[in-house]
């Protein structure tokens, strides 16, 4: 039986307790995320992102088998967390700087060569982080979130995840993005490559945004199913519209909106390149 065979069927089965084959299964399933051979989601050739639920059952299915263990560094470093997911084992020949200061990457996660990491930051079970990225201090990549090729995730960035359910597409940055300090994107939203988000943008799955260059109106589709989809090379700014009704007009409230005021230039490409010397 292929790999996914084998976890399909371990999730599909209930079932008190795991055997060793079957934690060995596990590990298998495991090393192969860290590996990057299999993901989360995937883009197609044309550009459509999809989930691969049978992986985000896999990653489910080491929750439910691990045990609490202490997997504490040292008598002063403690962590108690389930057996199924130590810290990621990362070496030199991996190419990743992490630079000192308290971060974790859980094992996994894909992180590519020539990622850099300040601390403090994390990365959870699942995550797909591409070549050339930089996270930077207390920023965040969720479970299952796909993050491109040169991504910088500003100071405090939050990227959520989507690991449930197992069949919805996970939070997606796409190539050459620049998400500001302090945004949040969440809830299966995918921002298109060389999108630029302004610091304190937050784009979820019900939130409505405002083009005014191209006079569109961008949310996810009827119904709650899809993904709120930012175009490429958008640059977004946090913004505000009046809020509706008698009571609101009174008092002058108005509603959180993200807008789209532009689209990337030669301008934008030069206040955004990163300085290739902290690399």
């Amino acid at each position: 039986m292929s790999l996914r065979e084998r976890i399909e069927a371990l999730a599909a089965t209930a079932r008190p307790s795991f055997t060793d084959a079957d934690r060995a299964t596990f590990a298998e399933f495991r090393a192969a995320l860290t590996r990057g051979e299999i993901r989360a989601a995937e883009r197609s050739a044309a550009g459509e992102w999809r989930a691969n639920a049978w992986v985000k059952q896999g990653i489910l299915l080491g929750f439910k088998m691990g045990a609490l263990a202490d997997l504490s560094v040292d008598g002063t470093f403690r962590f108690f967390d389930k057996d199924t997911y130590p810290v990621r084992p990362t070496t030199l020949a991996d190419r990743v700087r992490i630079v000192p200061g308290g971060s974790t990457i859980r094992d996994g996660c894909y992180v590519a060569p020539g990622v850099v990491c300040m601390p403090p930051m994390y990365v959870n079970v699942g995550a797909y982080v591409d070549e050339g990225t930089m996270i930077d201090s207390h920023a965040l990549v969720g479970s299952c979130a796909q993050i491109g090729k040169r991504v910088h995730l500003s100071a405090a960035a939050q990227v959520g995840g989507v690991l449930e359910p197992v069949g919805a597409v996970p939070v997606i940055i796409e190539d050459d993005v620049l998400v500001g300090g302090g945004c949040g994107v969440y809830e299966g939203t995918i921002v298109r490559e060389r999108t630029v988000l302004a610091p304190g943008t937050i784009l979820t799955g019900s939130t409505v945004v405002h083009d005014v260059v191209r006079e569109q109106v961008y949310r996810r589709p009827a119904g709650g199913q899809g993904v709120l989809e930012i175009p490429a090379g958008a640059v977004v700014v946090p913004g505000s519209r009046a809020a509706q009704g008698t009571f609101a007009r009174e008092r002058g409230l108005s509603l959180y909106t993200p807008i789209i005021i532009k689209y990337r230039d030669d301008k934008t490409d030069a206040a955004t390149l990163l300085e290739e010397a902290l690399r």
